[in-house]
């Protein structure tokens, strides 16, 4: 049977994870692949969740992730980096932006943030990045809205793929006036994301 990974990105609503999926399957269709993705919006232009499913290899014949079948997870947010955590399989990586965007239950004073959730995520995961994405981002570029290219070059560096490849997805899916400043954060997500 041909091996087929699993990557699931994660975010709200507003983070830009569609784009980064966006690069991520571009690539991926660059060197070869059969890609297969799926988006789920929940509410996200209201910051609600966002989740992408991007599977690839020789034949894939479904876009869905099944829990525990993840081989990578991007997670944009603290706590969809939770939310979603049942998804990754025990050997599996998780790379997780080290913010906490409050949800309207949490603004409501209905429920309680997690904010040890690092904690937790560093007890059951094996193999953690954290990506202080924004703050990367401003030292970088000058833009925290570029955190979103931040993290997809920390997944980047585990994928294998030659750097250039990586440039080239990025320079054609970001607006042009903003693509140096895109690809400095990249770099600047490569040299995070430790192998």
């Amino acid at each position: 049977m041909a091996k087929v990974t699993n990557v699931l990105l994660v975010g709200v609503g507003g983070q830009g994870t569609i784009l980064a999926t966006r690069v991520l399957a571009g690539v991926l269709m660059q060197e070869g692949y059969d890609v297969k993705m799926s988006e789920v919006h929940g509410m996200s232009q209201r910051g609600g969740s966002v989740v992408t499913f991007v599977r690839y290899g020789d034949k894939v014949n479904s876009p869905l992730v099944e829990k525990a079948t993840a081989d990578l997870i991007l997670a944009f947010e603290k706590l969809e980096a939770l939310r979603y955590l049942p998804y990754l399989k025990p050997e599996g990586t998780l790379v997780v932006n080290d913010l906490a965007i409050l949800p309207a239950p949490v603004l409501l004073g209905k429920a309680e943030y997690p904010y040890n959730a690092l904690d937790i995520l560093g007890q059951k995961v094996k193999d953690l990045v954290v990506v202080d994405a924004a703050k990367l981002a401003e030292e970088k570029t000058g833009n925290a809205r570029t955190q979103n290219i931040v993290l997809l070059g920390a997944l980047a560096k585990r994928l294998g793929i030659a750097p250039g490849t990586w440039e080239k997805a990025v320079s054609e899916n970001v607006p042009p006036q903003t693509v140096d400043a895109n690809l400095k954060a990249f770099w600047a997500g490569w040299d995070r994301g430790q192998v």
